[in-house]
């Protein structure tokens, strides 16, 4: 490769399709706080994604921190180690104690089985992630929620889209949380949304939103300025004038690359449950032990020839100095995470993505395996003759 080939590449429609939407915001000069465009892209994308009830926010992270907020979460909150930093960082600006549990094998989500072991008389809620927008065990994690009273609040940031049996996973829980984030599926530029099931919901979310305030002169809550403004507002409305098209690219470009893929020995691919709608939103792979390089290897090769991989998710959150103290952080406790941890690389997905640049991932991969074989059989005609 002659340039370097990111893991993602923004979603970027055409400019001139742009330039009427910068024009009316110029005209109208209401850049912020619930314009125009702001309240189109909040209906518009409820509509799209089949829900009742959105709030946009400015980023993912800030409609996270405020989610918790909402629905006025204290003590511990159980979640996945296997996830963006954000996750976990929102639980500790909130004052509230991650505690950390496996993940499952395949899925690479919150194992079920072990959140009910995890909860204590300090747990309240339950942070869950659709992990590369595979769905959780939506309906194990709400039979557990119900049983012991707990809220569960879902980062569905890679989820955009998601359908589980033709109904979309953002109705579950009591909360779910989307980014806009230029590298999502579907961008903002930056930007995200929180997804709740009643109108006095959203309407405590707006308000947390804004300051808190619920006229011009009254402050009902301890709010922060969370607001998406106009430019990302109109972005967003384009975007989905063409995010049809960007998933079904998407789909096209993974399963190319289940066809290069299909026959090295040593890398798995994601399994995808049945029943689902995905977004192809990521194209992560698994380096196993029986694949002649490291993962680590496998990364550095690809760098060398100018492709930039990217280990989602490496290292585990449980392992950054802020939450090592906590005794849920442990490895004995989340061997599963740290072995897809280690194992893990995101290759390149996205769309306008050149076919070329899979297939020579896939002929660096089959290159490695046959340096391999080539050495084992060296070894055995030295050793057949000596």
């Amino acid at each position: 490769m002659n340039k370097n080939i990111f893991v993602t590449s923004p979603l970027l429609p055409p400019l001139e399709e742009f330039i009427p939407y910068l024009e009316e915001i110029w005209q109208n000069k209401h850049l912020t706080n619930a314009g125009p465009f702001h309240q189109q892209l909040e209906e518009a994308l409820a509509a799209y994604l089949g829900v009742e009830h959105l709030c946009l926010f400015s980023n993912g992270t800030l409609a996270l921190l405020t989610a918790f907020q909402a629905l006025r979460i204290t003590g511990e909150v159980i979640t996945t180690p296997y996830s963006f930093v954000a996750t976990s960082h929102s639980l500790l600006w909130n004052g509230l104690k991650p505690v950390f549990v496996d993940i499952d094998p395949i899925t690479c989500n919150i194992d079920p089985r072990k959140i009910e072991e995890a909860i204590t008389p300090e747990t309240t809620a339950i942070l869950p992630v659709h992990c590369y927008g595979v769905p959780c065990d939506t309906v194990q994690i709400q039979q557990i929620a119900d049983i012991y009273g707990l809220k569960v609040i879902y980062d569905a940031a890679h989820a955009f889209g998601v359908k589980y049996e033709g109904e979309t996973i953002l109705r579950e829980g009591d909360l779910s949380i989307l980014s806009f984030h230029a590298t999502k599926v579907f961008n903002t530029i930056e930007g995200g949304a929180i997804i709740c099931r009643d109108k006095k919901m959203k309407q405590r979310i707006d308000y947390l939103k804004n300051f808190g305030f619920a006229g011009e002169t009254t402050v009902v809550a301890p709010g922060i300025n969370g607001k998406m403004n106009e430019v990302q507002s109109a972005f967003g409305l384009l975007q989905l004038r063409h995010i049809d098209k960007a998933l079904a690219d998407r789909a096209a470009l993974f399963d190319n690359y289940k066809t290069l893929l299909s026959d090295i020995p040593g890398i798995v691919m994601l399994t995808l449950p049945d029943n689902i709608t995905w977004n192809y939103a990521y194209c992560p792979i698994m380096i196993s032990d029986s694949f002649p390089l490291s993962r680590d290897e496998v990364y550095e090769l690809l760098k060398s020839h100018n492709i930039m991989p990217r280990r989602y998710f490496y290292p585990l959150i449980s392992s950054f100095p802020m939450y090592r103290a906590l005794k849920s952080a442990s490895p004995v406790n989340l061997k599963m995470a740290q072995q897809r941890a280690n194992e893990v690389l995101c290759l390149p997905l996205y769309p306008g993505l050149e076919k070329e640049v899979q297939s020579e991932i896939a002929s660096l991969l089959k290159g490695a395996v046959k340096n391999e074989y080539n050495k084992t059989l060296s070894l055995i005609n030295e050793e057949s003759f000596s």
